[in-house]
This record gives C-alpha cells, structure tokens and sequence, in this order.
C-alpha cells in the first residue's frame, strides 16, 4: 500500500499535464470528443480529458506558398516556364480540420494547377506586359476554389518567366524593329513640322515686306559673329534696282 501510493499520485499528475494544453494567440484548437466535432477552442489555456478528448491545432498566420516553375503553352502557342508566390491563410478551422486532410499540400497542388490554366489563356505579351492582370486572376480563382476549405487567399504574385533562347532572340529582334520603326516615325514627323514651318514663314514674309528687311539684318548680325575670314554680305536687288535702270549717256 505505502508503494502503491506514490504510484498513484505520479500517475494522476502525469494525466493532468497531459490535459492541459496551451493555445497560442495565433492558435485554435479544434475539439472532438469521442470523435464528434465539439467546438473550436481560442487562445489560452485549455482542458484535455486523455482518451476522451482529441483537440488539433491550426494556425491562423498568412503562410507563404511558393509554387514552383510550370510548363505553361500561352494562348499564342509559346512554351514558358513561370513560377508563383502565393499567401493564404486559414479563417475558418473548422472547415480546414473537417473538410480537406492536409489544407497546406491541398492549396500547393491546387495553385500549381491553377497556375498552368489561368497563365494558358493569356498571349506571352500579356504575361510580361499585365502580371497584375494575371496575378489577380490566379488569385480569385484560388479564393474560391479554397472558400470550402476555410481557406482564404490574401495575394498572389508571378515570380519568373522564363523563356528559350530562340524565343529571346526572337523578342530582341521584334524590340529592335519597333525602335526603328518609331524612329522613323519620330523624324517623319519632325520633317513634317519643319515643313508646316517653312511654308508658314514664307507666307508671312511674302505678306509683310518689312519682315524681309528684318530678316535681312538678322541674317548680317549672324554672319557678323561667325569666326571666319571671309563674309559675304548679300545685297537684296530691290536696293541695286534703281542703280540698273540709270540712265545711260
């Protein structure tokens, strides 16, 4: 009896330590008991009753998924490679506990697939050009995919996209025609102007005489500052006129 004392004791408080569980801020504890659903535990410390009671931790932190690199064949018949990050966290833990058996590995194997779907229907343009217009895609359909599992996806973000070689080249190629080709669009224009100008200037010298005249002194005032040896003065015909028609003898 004096043997079978302490036995007991030691016993009793082994059981009750492994009763008490604590739960974290962070945390919540879903509870069964005799294998029913009984509840969701907050923060705290709680009672476990061993044997009786079953209580699995879930966290509710953002968890960061990153999705590896997937084959992708774009809308335009490309072949790329592209890889995501995706958030999410669990809102509902009792749809994550009751509805699906490992919600990480779940969402993992869901975003991957969703990646290659929703990636597919674009043109390899608008995956380069638009990655918030992809991203937002990826996103919506992952958030309701994952709605019945507790689940809820904050933000989703495509890392790379990688391209071949020949595909590279290919881009390069058509970047720099489409620099030459607005560079002959850009002086096109500005000959174009220049002209609209020069047609706009004769116009106005022709109406107002007095603007040749001025034109006429700018033109000396230029010559005058040019660092040369020899200046040619133009002499307009109208002030020669009257020296030609001079009477001869």
């Amino acid at each position: 009896m004096v043997i079978t004392l302490p036995i007991v004791v030691v016993f009793i408080v082994i059981l009750l330590m492994s009763a008490i569980r604590v739960l974290k801020e962070y945390e919540r504890g879903v509870m069964f008991t005799l294998g029913r659903f009984t509840g969701v535990k907050g923060p705290g410390v709680r009672l476990v009753l061993p044997v009786i009671q079953q209580m699995k931790k879930v966290e509710l932190r953002t968890v960061v998924l990153d999705v590896p690199k997937q084959d992708v064949i774009s809308r335009d018949n490309v072949s790329v490679k592209v890889s995501a990050v995706v958030y999410f966290r669990i809102v509902d833990p009792e749809k994550a506990i009751l509805q699906v058996v490992n919600p990480y590995e779940a969402t993992s194997q869901l975003a991957q697939t969703t990646l290659r779907s929703v990636a597919g229907q674009h043109e390899l343009d608008d995956m380069l050009a638009q990655r918030d217009k992809l991203n937002s895609a990826i996103q919506h359909v992952l958030d309701q995919s994952t709605a019945a599992w507790g689940m809820k996806v904050s933000n989703v973000e495509i890392k790379d996209i990688d391209l071949d070689e020949t595909m590279i080249r290919a881009m390069a190629r058509q970047a720099e025609a489409e620099r030459g080709r607005r560079a002959k669009v850009i002086h096109a224009d500005g000959e174009k102007q220049a002209a609209q100008a020069l047609i706009e200037a004769a116009r106005l010298l022709t109406t107002e005489p007095a603007s040749m005249q001025l034109r006429y002194l700018q033109t000396l005032a230029d010559i005058s500052n040019e660092k040369s040896s020899t200046i040619v003065f133009p002499l307009p015909l109208d002030l020669i006129a009257p020296l030609l028609r001079a009477p001869t003898r």
